[in-house]
């Protein structure tokens, strides 16, 4: 690291280029530099890894990062190196001799920050070049992959806490995460062993990102993407994510061939094709990536613009992470997902046919099944909701939200609806009459039928409600469940197989009378046709926006690093607004520290100069 940053506050500005802390930060380096542990949940895009490089660069020894994720390794490090910190990354991607060498800098001090993945804490090289270093800090990124009940378990993660009570002096620790509901967030305190952590959640809420759910019929799914990545997000840079390999492959053709620059992304390419496509993406070279959930952690890219689902995801968590991949750089970024019916039926069947836990009994494998379940419920009470959908998110993950955020499309009225409240109120009566025994398809089926050889030997024909909604559909009735579970007023039996819904107190007030229910018209009931509307801020000068970008450009190519990570967009915004003069002045531009202000401020300088006499 270069220049004389000795505090927190000198460090932030010097190599990061910023004046102030974010929410949660400061309290977080404190801790950490103060010997103790830390349980941080903040947002993607909140500033969780200055957290921990802070204190990194201000305590004496060596910060063990340890990171699932492989592009995180090297997006991180090649942006620390650019800022003038000193750090490797030690995972599979390196040669055998590449691995050797960086083992041996590691052993003789050259690196303050290493990262490193999980499998690799127990080879035997890292162990010997550990046991001889002053560890002063190991932060675990991605710090919900520990627990059984988080969306991205894995199976490594559980050696950390046998790994760090194996060095000579254990060193504070920091888990990291963006996502964990308070179950994972007490199994990260266990199962990693803190030690009366001083814990944070900064929020889950990202008041750039505008939410959008657009219910659409599965064969008019590739029309509505070319529609808003053309009208909406004509030259912008995205990523639409898709549920299986396949659609991967076919929406990246899909874009390819409407004359928008596309690559795919999935487990199923080679680790070359992944690699070519992934640096496409990063410089530049492509301006959408079509992928599986397999990409986009740790990807680092700030100038994501829209992230599209072309599929619901399987659990709410997924979906927070994946689409908080939009707007990193705090800009306006949309996050729109696709709706419709099959992706239930999809994610049914990943889940059903899913490689089981070597590592799990059978119990805990049922168990974790019907979690899983829970979870694709309350995915799809998601895009069913009328109500706010920013709301939905953040009380998901236990956060109080007001009820209405008018920055959603929920709040903004993009569809129409439809008063569903005698139904609703028909529905509730039936779940209440049958004394919360029988799932949602017994329910469905004795509010539609006359005769029904299953339910009657249940007696259930004697119900007043047996048959009151004569001819509508089962799908129907489950949709209005699904609004009924959205609003609280419908919860499911966690302990049951079979998926019980129950109706909870929130329901008087509509079997009384005195609220509501509306559901979303389906597509081609909805004839609110709204023009689309680009979010995404202009700078005030688009001439100069324009000329810096270029230059930017010209110097990542030069310096063999991703455009972004010589400035972001914001900072070149933020260059526009300032018009800097000299140096001293630059310096003040949001994101420029020390390092890159010396590296690239005469350039920019220039450019600015240049348009400022034109």
């Amino acid at each position: 690291m270069t220049g004389p940053a000795v505090d927190k506050y000198g460090v932030l500005k010097d190599v990061f280029g910023h004046d102030r802390f974010r929410p949660g930060q400061e309290a977080v380096v404190d801790a950490l530099c103060g010997g103790r542990d830390v349980l941080a949940v903040m947002p993607t895009g909140g500033g969780k890894s200055v957290c921990y490089q802070i204190p990194a660069l201000l305590l004496p020894g060596v910060t063990l990062v340890i990171s699932p994720l492989v592009s995180l390794m090297k997006d991180q490090v090649t942006a620390l190196v650019e800022n003038g910190v000193r750090a490797a990354y030690l995972n599979s991607t390196l040669t055998a001799s590449q691995y050797s060498r960086a083992l041996a800098n590691m052993r003789n001090g050259v690196y303050k920050i290493v990262y490193v993945a999980p499998e690799r804490l127990w080879t035997d090289g890292f162990l010997e070049a550990v046991s001889a270093l002053e560890i002063s800090l190991v932060a675990v990124d991605e710090a919900h992959c520990v627990s059984g009940w988080g969306q991205d378990f894995r199976p490594a993660y559980l050696g950390i806490r046998e790994f760090v009570e194996s060095l000579p002096a254990r060193p504070p620790v920091g888990a990291f995460t963006a996502t964990a509901t308070e179950r994972v967030r007490e199994d990260i305190a266990v199962l990693l062993a803190l030690r009366d952590p001083f814990r944070v959640v900064t929020g889950f809420d990202r008041p750039n990102l505008y939410f959008e759910v657009i219910p659409v019929q599965k064969k008019d799914k590739d029309a509505a993407l070319l529609k808003l990545i053309r009208e909406r997000y004509e030259g912008l840079c995205g990523i639409v994510y898709c549920g299986t390999r396949n659609a991967v492959d076919e929406t990246a053709d899909l874009l390819n061939r409407a004359g928008i620059p596309a690559r795919g992304y999935h487990a199923g390419m080679s680790d070359t094709e992944r690699h070519e496509a992934q640096e496409d993406f990063v410089y530049d070279r492509c301006r959408v990536m079509a992928a599986t959930n397999a990409f986009g952690m740790g990807i680092d890219k700030s100038n994501v613009s829209f992230v599209i689902h072309y599929n619901m995801p399987k659990d709410v968590e997924s979906y927070y992470q994946e689409a908080g991949r939009a707007g990193r750089d705090g800009e306006p970024a949309d996050c729109v997902l696709l709706a419709s019916k099959s992706d239930i039926v999809l994610n049914r069947f990943l889940i059903e046919n899913g490689e089981p836990n070597p590592d799990l009994t059978a119990e805990e494998q049922e168990q974790l099944k019907r979690l899983e379940y829970d979870r694709l419920d309350r995915m799809a009470d998601y895009c069913a909701t009328p109500l706010c959908l920013r709301a939905y998110l953040l009380r998901y993950f236990g956060e109080e939200a007001p009820d209405r955020c008018g920055s959603c499309s929920n709040c903004r009225g993009d569809f129409s609806v439809k008063d569903v409240t005698e139904d609703a109120q028909k529905i509730l009566s039936c779940m209440a009459r049958t004394g919360n025994r029988f799932g949602a398809s017994t329910v469905s089926a004795v509010l539609r039928a006359t005769s029904n050889e299953t339910v009657d030997r249940f007696g259930l024909d004697s119900l007043y409600t047996w048959g009151i909604m004569k001819g509508a559909s089962e799908q129907y009735i489950r949709d209005v469940i699904a609004v009924l579970r959205a609003d609280g007023s419908v919860a499911y039996d966690e302990d049951s197989v079979y998926r019980i819904p129950h109706v909870t107190s929130k329901a008087r007030d509509i079997l009384l009378g005195k609220r509501k229910v509306f559901m979303k018209a389906p597509p081609e009931e909805d004839k609110k046709k709204k023009k689309a509307v680009r979010r995404t801020a202009d700078a005030a000068d688009g001439t100069l926006l324009g000329h810096l970008k270029a230059e930017r450009s010209r110097l990542a190519k030069e310096h063999h690093v991703p455009p972004y990570m010589v400035f972001a967009d914001a900072a070149l915004v933020d260059m526009c607004r300032l018009m800097p003069r000299d140096l001293d002045e630059f310096l003040e531009v949001t994101g420029v520290g020390k390092t890159k202000a010396e590296r690239y401020g005469k350039q920019f300088l220039a450019v600015i100069d240049r348009h400022r006499k034109d």
